[in-house]
């Protein structure tokens, strides 16, 4: 069996760092994870900066992240570059940072609101809450004449 820890790329693990600076604001954060795994989420971000500090690239970034306080998905990207060559070149710190990313995963919250739909004249309707991804759900009727 595979080691969950392992199904973590540099990737999903910059995006988890990077969460605060993504989301609209905390109170949105603070809907989606938990108060412990916001904590770690600092955490794993001190993680990040300390193993790639020193490259220029990364120095531009993180400044600009400081003064906007926002980050764009390129920004994630190039510092996920440098960190999938941290996490080659340094397996314990690799190890480190997918279970911490592990960890801040575990305290995501889950949504449990409920959902209301009134359907009147026999019409069928469909409801799901998707997270990430693409949901498709339905039937499809196209309906026309042939050519």
């Amino acid at each position: 069996m595979t080691d969950p820890a392992t199904i973590w790329t540099a990737s999903a693990i910059a995006s988890l760092a990077f969460q605060k600076f993504i989301e609209s604001g905390a109170g949105e954060l603070a809907k989606k994870f938990s108060t412990e795994a916001i904590a770690k989420m600092d955490t794993l971000l001190k993680r990040i900066w300390g193993k790639l500090r020193g490259k220029p690239r990364i120095e531009e970034v993180k400044t600009a992240v400081k003064q906007t306080q926002k980050i764009t998905p390129e920004q994630v990207n190039q510092i996920a570059a440098y960190l999938q060559v941290a996490m080659d070149e340094d397996p314990q710190f690799a190890n480190d940072v997918r279970l911490l990313a592990q960890e801040i995963n575990a305290g995501k919250l889950i949504d449990q609101s409920t959902m209301t739909q009134n359907n009147y004249d026999q019409a069928r309707g469909w409801q799901t809450k998707v997270e990430g991804g693409t949901a498709y759900i339905g039937e499809i009727h196209i309906q026309g004449k042939p050519d």
